[in-house]
């Protein structure tokens, strides 16, 4: 069973008058956790990229974009990060930073950089 948490709202985060541009509410979002994940709950890659990090001992932020009112709003925001040839979901940062969509992640993970990221990050403790 996975166990992250979810964010259902971007009000908590966000007061009226702070972060007008989606990108900068996407940044100031990612900073509030060591890994925060954007996904949509249908996708089964972001499910898989879940997977991956619960199944490390990570305890990621998820925020699905199809459960809030700004979600599309937000997913632009992620395509102008992550650039127009990768999917806007997942997207991933970890201690603030942007990691990228799954290819990314699962790239770092293979060539052995994600869990020192990880690490750096304070999500893992090993």
């Amino acid at each position: 069973m996975m166990h992250y948490q979810a964010e259902r709202s971007w009000e908590y985060y966000m007061p009226p008058t702070a972060a007008r541009d989606p990108v900068d509410r996407v940044l100031r979002l990612a900073a509030e956790s060591a890994v925060v994940i954007f996904s949509v709950s249908s996708c089964c890659m972001c499910h898989a990229l879940k997977r991956l990090l619960c199944g490390m001992g990570v305890s990621p932020t998820v925020y699905e974009l199809d459960h809030d009112p700004r979600g599309k709003e937000i997913e632009r925001a992620l395509m102008r990060l992550v650039g127009p040839t990768a999917p806007p979901v997942p997207v991933v940062f970890i201690g603030g930073k942007l990691v990228g969509s799954m290819d990314r992640v699962m790239a770092s993970h293979i060539n052995g950089t994600l869990v020192p990221l990880l690490k750096e990050a304070g999500a893992l403790w090993l």
